[in-house]
């Protein structure tokens, strides 16, 4: 075995050893449970040895009266205590791997939404649910295979073979062993051989449920450019990959299964054969025989699965090394040592100042460079520029979906990352341009916001983001179902939904990213003088592409390239005849003549 083989094999165990160890008495408990089944397993065929060299002793008539009813009771009592046992070792040890497997999936599903967006848009969505599912179930599967099965298995083993060579010639316990020996080092070698196999296998497995789910959560777009066919195309390439791996993964299990049959038979042979000479040449009874060919069937049987029980087994390693490498994935935006908590207060006082701020996403590629704004506490300050200049990005380092690559930004005079990001984040409300929904219920969305607001509040919140009148329509209410991401849901009624849940979380600083592009125009004022009114308040960052959105800002911030190239007032900006007013006049042809303007 390889030393990154051999690596692969300690790193989960070791992982896993420390949720363990909080079961210490159950363990111990089940452990002890295992090996009185063992022993009550190899004192079977024992009592069935004393039971059939007490029936040959006498006439047949009077067998069953010669047996005595001690030895019947004892193998009844026997056989019974191997279910007892067995069963009890289950019940200790239910709750261990079960809450085991709770707590790391936990834990697992945890630090995916710690990790930074960056980590997020570069993984798939369906491999990464698929990575931690099996990880989950590769625990449950080691910790039944190694404990349940492989261990009690060298238990009998070690029970049997003291048994053979405490009574009868050593040379039982040498074939028993070395037939042992080279079904093991055989399965392991030939199992290491298929693993690349069954690696390609679960490869290909996610590749294609990936590409599946992808095409899923995609169905519009498929269905917009009719790529039903193209994208079936592409689903059973990744399946017919998957089908010559699973091929070659079969053919070679069966080459593994034939070999392992060959060695059992060779080896229970020669038990056997030995057994018949030592019962011919006297030193033996029927008995004898009888026991040795009850403990080889106990012993072999269960090592007919040690091929796939070892499969299992390092499959299972493999898929908790693949969910623990995503626990032990680097954490990009992290909270410092002794962060502090941002209150709503002081959120709502401070002053928000990106100061040189820089930031890349690619290096080759910078996003700011430098830039210096100041969102003074209870303002509006709207950001506009061409598509790319970094508004967005700007709102994303406000919330730390990523922190800067230079510079820093800060809120009442302190980093943000000197605060938690928990308290941080709860102080920001966002309203995003693309709007996604649960698959739940609207009130689930609504309340989404604020899990715990009252119906007051909800209702409070569902006025004004102009949804009541939406909502009444509607056969099942708030109970009404909107589909995956809200398809359900037009994009307008979805941006309604998206500023209702933002005004429940009443938070101290908003921010409205294109908040009303999907409405219509009525509505849209509507819900301008709404923000406005919330606005008015709170600390406000708007990024707008149309203008006549943000002519009520007190500052307005032109952004191009990652660099500020203009700001003031709308009146200001119109006066100083620069890019705002050029991208004004430019929008003034496709502006809706009922739009209100701000008087220049």
């Amino acid at each position: 075995m390889s030393t990154s083989t051999r690596q692969a094999l300690a790193n989960p165990v070791r992982l896993l050893a420390p949720y363990l160890a909080q079961h210490k008495l159950r363990i111990a408990v089940a452990l002890g449970c295992l090996l009185l089944a063992k022993i009550a397993n190899v004192g079977v065929p024992v009592t069935l040895k004393w039971i059939v060299d007490a029936v040959g002793a006498v006439n047949p008539a009077g067998a069953i009266a010669s047996v005595p009813f001690a030895l019947l009771a004892a193998y009844g009592a026997a056989r019974l205590s191997v279910t007892l046992f067995t069963e009890l070792r289950e019940f200790f040890f239910a709750k261990v791997s079960q809450r085991t497997i709770r707590r790391v999936a936990m834990e697992t599903f945890e630090h995916l939404h710690r990790l930074s967006l960056r980590f997020h848009l570069t993984r798939q969505t369906g491999g990464l649910t698929r990575d931690l599912e099996r990880g989950t179930r590769g625990i449950s599967s080691l910790l039944s295979f190694a404990l349940f099965s492989i261990l009690p298995t060298l238990v009998e083993l070690a029970l049997v073979a003291v048994i053979l060579g405490w009574n009868y010639e050593w040379s039982f316990v040498v074939i028993t062993l070395v037939t042992l020996v080279g079904y093991i080092v055989y399965t392991i070698v030939v199992t290491e051989w298929r693993t690349a196999f069954r690696k390609e296998m679960n490869e290909l497995d996610s590749k294609a449920n990936t590409r599946a789910i992808d095409s899923l959560l995609n169905y519009e777009t498929v269905k917009y450019f009719g790529n039903e066919r193209f994208e079936a195309r592409r689903y059973d390439e990744s399946l017919a990959r998957w089908e010559r791996a699973a091929v070659r993964s079969q053919t070679s299990l069966s080459l593994l299964n034939l070999g392992q049959s060959l060695l059992i038979a060779l080896g229970a042979t020669l038990v056997m054969w030995r057994a018949i000479v030592g019962v011919q040449e006297g030193r033996m009874t029927v008995g004898d025989l009888v026991m040795i060919n009850a403990f080889l069937i106990q012993l072999y049987v269960p090592l007919n699965f040690l091929g796939v029980i070892y499969r299992e087994i390092r499959q299972s390693l493999t898929d908790m090394g693949r969910m623990f490498a995503l626990l032990s994935e680097h954490t990009e935006v992290a909270d410092r040592p002794g962060s502090r908590v941002l209150t709503h207060e002081a959120a709502a006082r401070g002053d928000i100042v990106f100061e040189q701020v820089r930031f890349h996403y690619d290096p080759a590629r910078p996003i700011l460079n430098g830039l210096d704004l100041t969102v003074p506490a209870g303002k509006t300050v709207a950001i506009v520029g061409p598509s790319g200049g970094g508004k967005s990005t700007l709102a994303r380092l406000l919330f730390r979906f990523y922190d800067v690559t230079g510079g820093r930004i800060t809120i009442g005079g302190t980093d943000i990352r000197d605060f938690t990001q928990d308290s941080l984040r709860r102080a920001i409300g966002v309203v995003p341009q693309d709007t996604v929904l649960f698959n739940d219920t609207l009130e689930y969305n609504l309340r989404y916001g604020r899990p715990e607001a009252t119906d007051a509040e909800l209702a409070q919140a569902i006025s004004a983001a102009h949804l009541d009148a939406f909502i009444a329509r509607l056969p099942d209410g708030l109970a009404t179902q909107v589909g995956e991401r809200g398809l359900k849901l037009s994009g307008g009624e979805k941006q309604r939904v998206a500023i209702a849940r933002a005004l429940l979380k009443n938070p101290a600083i908003l921010i409205f990213d294109e908040a009303t592009s999907a409405l219509d125009s009525e509505t849209e004022r509507a819900v301008q003088d709404e923000i406005r009114a919330v606005s008015a308040t709170r600390t406000t960052l708007i990024i707008a592409h149309r203008l006549s959105t943000i002519v009520h800002a007190d500052q307005i911030v032109v952004v191009d390239n990652g660099r500020i190239v203009e700001r003031g007032t709308h009146a200001q900006l119109l006066s100083a005849d620069g890019p705002y007013a050029r991208l004004w006049v430019l929008q003034a042809s496709d502006r809706d003549p009922h739009e209100h303007t701000a008087p220049v």
